[in-house]
């Protein structure tokens, strides 16, 4: 496994993370196909085996218990500081006023909330999970700074949104000496490559490490265009990304695929892999081979007519992913 700095860091992490969003009790939040505490259990093995030390979840997942399942197994398998534990903020904990966004006062009590449940006095990577069009941003990016130099967050990032705004965020932590934005975990896979127009460019020039989520974009990069999986059939969010009009460009992973001899998940990730702006995409795993896939693309490297195939059906895209 080959390590990478998160963008103008000295943070070292894996060129894969592992995305902990498929682990959480079923019977809580609105997950039925994640991965209770036994069946995720050999998945962190099998990972940190492999050399990956950064892991990412978030307080929304399943309820909270991703953050504890999360917590739990890693910190039973390694020793704290071996590991980049990444969590998010934003989404709604609690009914009520004050139960999700990115005031202070919501802040402050998630985080003591995610080290609880994480079982941890520190997170490595703390993002705000989507920018909160109710509070003031200015307002936000104090507070992270506070988490800061408290000690209870290493470093902060961010998630989905508009390039303007990420910029202004930029901009006003430098102006006000505050605690920068380190990454960017935003929607990028060979069926949503929006993100090029605007903010990978941005990161790359502002020095801030890129993770996409859904780089295998929810597995439909993984299968021929008509296979369905459990996840598939209960995924609203995920019906609503995709059209007709994507079969092409899965069509052209698979073709890739069976003349490299190799999986279509390989071929994908090693497209997003070869971008020069992404850090370290975050890859879910349910069964063994996704993660073998994963770290197996790492050292896949696709050449300029593969790279041309795989880009040659792409269709624009309305913007999504940013709420």
């Amino acid at each position: 496994m080959d390590y990478v700095t998160l963008g103008n860091t000295g943070l070292q992490v894996s060129r894969i993370c592992l995305g902990c969003m498929s682990y959480g009790e079923p019977a809580r939040g609105n997950q039925p196909w994640s991965l209770d505490r036994d069946s995720a259990r050999p998945f962190f093995r099998q990972a940190l085996d492999a050399g990956i030390n950064f892991f990412d979840t978030a307080n929304v997942y399943s309820a909270g218990s991703s953050e504890e399942i999360t917590g739990e197994t890693l910190l039973s398998m390694v020793a704290r500081d071996e590991v980049v534990i990444a969590t998010k903020v934003n989404g709604r904990m609690r009914p009520g006023p004050n139960g999700q966004g990115l005031s202070r006062k919501a802040i402050l009590s998630e985080i003591d909330n995610s080290l609880r449940r994480l079982g941890t006095d520190y997170v490595d990577l703390y993002q705000i999970h989507r920018w909160d069009y109710e509070t003031p941003i200015e307002e936000t990016l104090e507070a992270l700074h506070d988490l800061v130099k408290s000690g209870k967050v290493r470093y902060i990032g961010a998630s989905s949104m508009h390039a303007w705004q990420f910029a202004q965020a930029l901009y006003l932590a430098d102006l006000n000496g505050w605690t920068r934005f380190v990454s960017m975990q935003n929607y990028y896979n060979l069926l949503y490559r929006e993100e090029e127009r605007e903010m990978l460019p941005l990161c790359s020039d502002q020095g801030v490490g890129v993770i996409p989520w859904s780089p295998l974009a929810r597995g439909r990069l993984t299968r021929p265009w008509d296979t369905s999986t459990a996840r598939s059939e209960n995924d609203e969010f995920g019906r609503s990304l995709y059209g007709e009009e994507d079969r092409r460009v899965v069509e052209a992973v698979l073709e890739v695929a069976a003349q490299r001899a190799t999986t279509p998940a390989q071929i994908a990730l090693a497209w997003v892999l070869a971008n020069p702006a992404v850090t370290s995409p975050i890859v879910g795993a349910t069964r063994p081979e996704h993660l073998d896939d994963a770290v197996a693309a790492t050292l896949l490297r696709l050449d300029d007519a593969e790279i041309a195939t795989l880009e040659a059906s792409y269709r624009p895209h309305a913007v999504v992913g940013f709420r």
